[in-house]
Parts: structure tokens; C-alpha cells; sequence
């Protein structure tokens, strides 16, 4: 592939971009994205506030995107939003512990290993890649939701502490 062809690809599809939606879709994607959201949001902070946990991770924004903005994609069904998510935290829990002297093994193995999880159980969701990738390197947080207890030895508590 000639360098130009790779950079003509940068204009989009040759059939076009996304098909437009009514702004009625648009404004019902807005109000379940900010009612969703918020949703988690209110309810990390009225039960986990003063705490070492919290139920928001930033993969959840890519989640919303699918389930209000592409409602009808089979990656943004609840099958794959639950089970994409819930493999791939645990995936990444048990990479962090596993290799976690190793950061650059752990981040790649539990991406790879989450995407293939997902896709021998049919529960695929790309956020589902970010939930791993936040398990070992920056959700201490998440690490405590999917194990059930405090990792003060995380990479993301030692940063929180130093």
C-alpha cells in the first residue's frame, strides 16, 4: 500500500460517513448518556463516598456512546455491555497480580486475553479492552471492586499515596 492510499484513509469510508439520525435520536442518545452516567455517578458517590472505591471508570464513556449512541449495535447489547466488562476487569485483576512486576506484560496480556475471553463467550464490547487496561495500570479502585478488597500495593494506590 502506497503511503497516500494509507493517508486517503484518513477522509472516512469510500460509502460515506455514519448515517444521519433525526434530532430526535439525538436528543434522546444526550438524555439516556447524561441520566446513565449520572446515574452511576450519583450512586458511587451517595454509597462509596469516604471510601476507597467508586463504581465510575472511564471505559464506562465509551460505553455510553454504544448503548445510547448506537443502540441497536450487537456490541451494545446487555449481554455484551455486563459481560464484556465483568471478563475483562476480573481478566485485568488477575494479570495485575500475576505480572504486575512486569507492567508492560500485564497491560498487553490482559487487553489481548480480555478481547479473546470476550470473544469465545460472544459478550464482546470494546470498552470492555479499556476495563483490562485500567484493572493494571490506573484504577486501584477497580482492582478493589473486582477482588473485594483493598490493594494498597497497586500501582494507582502508590501513586494516590505518593
Amino acid at each position: 500500500m502506497r503511503l497516500r492510499q494509507y493517508f486517503s484513509k484518513m477522509k472516512g469510508s469510500t460509502r460515506g460517513g455514519p448515517p444521519r439520525v433525526s434530532n430526535a435520536e439525538i436528543l434522546w442518545s444526550w438524555i439516556g448518556a447524561f441520566l446513565g452516567i449520572a446515574g452511576v455517578a450519583w450512586g458511587s458517590s451517595l454509597f462509596f463516598e469516604g471510601h476507597d472505591i467508586a463504581l465510575m471508570i472511564g471505559s464506562f464513556g465509551a460505553t455510553a456512546v454504544l448503548l445510547y449512541g448506537a443502540p441497536r449495535s450487537p456490541l451494545a447489547q446487555p449481554r455484551n455491555l455486563l459481560g464484556g466488562h465483568i471478563l475483562s476487569a476480573a481478566i485485568g485483576v488477575l494479570c495485575w497480580k500475576l505480572m504486575s512486576q512486569h507492567l508492560w506484560l500485564a497491560e498487553s496480556m490482559a487487553v489481548a486475553t480480555a478481547i479473546a475471553v470476550m470473544h469465545g463467550t460472544r459478550t464482546l464490547h470494546p470498552p470492555g479492552g479499556a476495563t483490562a487496561l485500567i484493572a493494571v495500570i490506573g484504577s486501584g479502585i477497580l482492582v478493589c471492586a473486582v477482588s473485594g478488597h483493598g490493594r494498597a500495593d497497586h500501582p494507582a494506590g502508590r501513586r494516590a499515596a505518593g
